[in-house]
């Protein structure tokens, strides 16, 4: 870069900061207050009040005057210019009906896994009952700095309310489909402008909600999960390879916090611990082995505050899927270890699924099924030969026979692995690495493709007795359904060339099925083509609505975890 150039941006950088500086100094910072004599008077001394407020949010970060920060100042600008900076929420000393309508909403705001909080509404609170009980004197009553402020602050409440109900909080991510990710000006105001036509605040907010059959159910328990809510502060089970006499301390007291163990004023023996952590994992539904694993721990020392903030991220994952769902897909979601086929509102078909290990986590994803194959190969993705085949390779290359893998090169041809000077590699290996099918192969005896960039698929397994584990992350990435052969039945029978809402079977693709059934007994490579591809979500919601209420499912991969502390820190 030049002196010149270089110069020449310090120089601009210099004016940016001169003119912010120069901005705030010349935005005048609000009255503390203005008392009025009359009713009217408030109404005339308001829009001065509200206008000044805004100028000086513009040049201080939203900041209105005691650490009173607008949620999108420029678009209350917007809109409080269109009506000269009159009052929308009052008028003559009384607030309308529409503001104790809103703030009434803000209230019970959780029902939506919304935090009050974040929305002014304490400070609404404080304002509007000294507004309407503080008879003795007039000085709240009458003062247009109160009232300008409390406007300020409906109206931003309002907006923020839009945003979070209708997107949000959670930024879109690789495999966000919405397409509305950003609001207009113009959104906003319609929605504000309906409300004060007289469509009701309740009636705004639903439409502006998914309408997935998955968020009205954890909504729909959502006032029983808040109504039994335990606020309790519990003791933080440490890990045990930190501290031993810390961890064996903080899980008995875990543990006598929550009924588990009649003491803890004496240290229990090990029997005794693990007696207590067995009840514990029996009530959580996790496999019952009296040890206090990671996945146990998460389960300890996770709240009811934690919970409700999983419920928000959850309703947030929701927003970012497409507004209408297709017809028919397969949902796969991770925490749940389950695989659901879809149609319309009905589940036509339930499966178990193991998942990744944290080390080789599943992604999420969209695509499309386009193949099933019978007795697959399986080529190991470069990722998993880095970070588990090398390394063994290098100890012994006999482990590839061993495994059941076979060295290939870029002609197709085999390599004996002891020809291969293998201390060259690091990064990854001029090979492939190639399962051949049979009963042995990972991939199971069938799978289902899908484009991806990760080289994942849905597939059969060769382990299958470990369906009946609880926690079922263990694949190297790929999903493993339990009813592989229930999912293929439904593809080929209802793989029509055109897609129709009905589920009708197409007589034509009957005698496919008993091919397959064939080619499965006879342990032949078959490859059949899907023509109508069916959509395939991967996806990660730590808590589903059913009809006992909100079940949560361990964070897995801590997903949720990262969320928190990025987007919920504080609450």
């Amino acid at each position: 870069m030049s002196k010149k150039y270089c110069s020449f941006s310090v120089i601009i950088v210099l004016w940016l900061l001169i003119c912010t500086i120069s901005c705030r100094e010349t935005a005048k910072k609000p009255p503390v207050s203005a008392i009025v004599v009359t009713p009217e008077e408030l109404d005339k001394k308001a829009p001065e009040i509200i206008q000044q407020s805004l100028e000086f949010a513009a040049a201080n970060d939203g900041n209105i005057g005691d650490s009173v920060f607008l949620f999108n100042s420029q678009l209350s600008q917007v809109i409080y210019e269109k009506n000269q900076f009159t009052p929308l929420w009052s008028s003559k000393e009384a607030w309308k009906p529409v503001a104790d309508s809103l703030v009434e909403f803000l209230n019970h705001c959780k029902l939506y896994g919304l935090f009050p909080e974040d929305y002014h509404l304490e400070l609404l609170k404080t304002i509007r009952l000294r507004f309407n009980y503080d008879s003795l004197s007039t000085s709240f009553k009458r003062d247009a700095v109160l009232w300008s402020k409390a406007d300020l602050m409906l109206t931003d409440a309002f907006i923020h309310l839009v945003k979070d109900i209708r997107l949000g909080r959670l930024p879109n991510d690789s495999v966000s489909l919405r397409k509305d990710s950003l609001l207009s000006n113009d959104f906003y105001i319609q929605q504000l402008d309906s409300l004060f036509r007289g469509v009701s605040l309740a009636g705004i907010m639903t439409a502006l909600e998914p309408q997935h059959e998955g968020y009205r159910l954890i909504k729909a328990g959502l006032q029983k999960f808040l109504d039994s809510a335990d606020n309790r502060i519990y003791t933080i089970v440490p890990s045990s390879k930190t501290d031993t006499l810390a961890f064996k301390k903080a899980l008995q007291t875990r543990l006598f916090e929550g009924g588990y163990i009649p003491y803890d004023s004496v240290a229990a023996d090990s029997l005794r611990l693990a007696a207590a952590v067995k009840k514990f994992q029996k009530q959580k539904n996790i496999t019952v082995d009296g040890k206090a694993g990671e996945g146990t721990l998460r389960l300890l020392n996770i709240t009811d505050r934690e919970r409700f903030i999983r419920i928000a991220i959850t309703l947030d994952r929701y927003k970012l899927l497409p507004l209408q769902m297709p017809e028919r897909y397969i949902w796969v979601n991770l925490p749940s270890f389950t695989m659901k086929l879809q149609h319309g509102d009905s589940v036509v078909l339930q499966s178990k699924i193991i998942c990744g290990k944290p080390i080789t986590r599943t992604p999420l994803l969209t695509s499309a099924i386009s193949e099933i194959i019978t007795y697959p190969q399986w080529t190991v993705p470069n990722s998993i030969i880095v970070k588990e085949i090398l390394p063994a390779i290098k100890q012994n290359p006999g482990y590839l026979a061993r495994k059941g893998f076979s060295l290939v090169d870029k002609n197709g041809e085999e390599v004996d692995p002891f020809t291969v000077d293998w201390s060259k590699y690091s990064k990854g290996i001029p090979y492939k690495v190639v399962q051949g099918s049979g009963d042995a192969n990972a991939l199971g005896v069938l799978k289902f493709n899908f484009p991806n960039k990760y080289a994942v698929y849905l597939h059969d397994t060769n382990q299958r007795s470990l369906f009946g584990l609880a926690v079922r992350t263990l694949s190297h990435g790929c999903v493993r359904v339990q009813e592989w052969q229930k999912l293929a039945d439904y593809i080929i029978r209802n793989d029509k060339a055109k897609s129709t809402e009905k589920i009708e079977v197409d007589t034509a693709r009957v005698p496919l099925i008993d091919s397959l059934e064939s080619w499965l007994s006879k342990k032949e490579k078959h490859s059949i083509p899907v023509r109508n591809r069916l959509p395939v979500y991967i996806r990660y919601f730590t808590c589903e609505g059913k009809s006992a209420g909100i079940v949560f499912y361990d964070d897995i991969y801590g997903e949720d975890k990262k969320l928190q502390e990025r987007y919920f820190s504080g609450k």
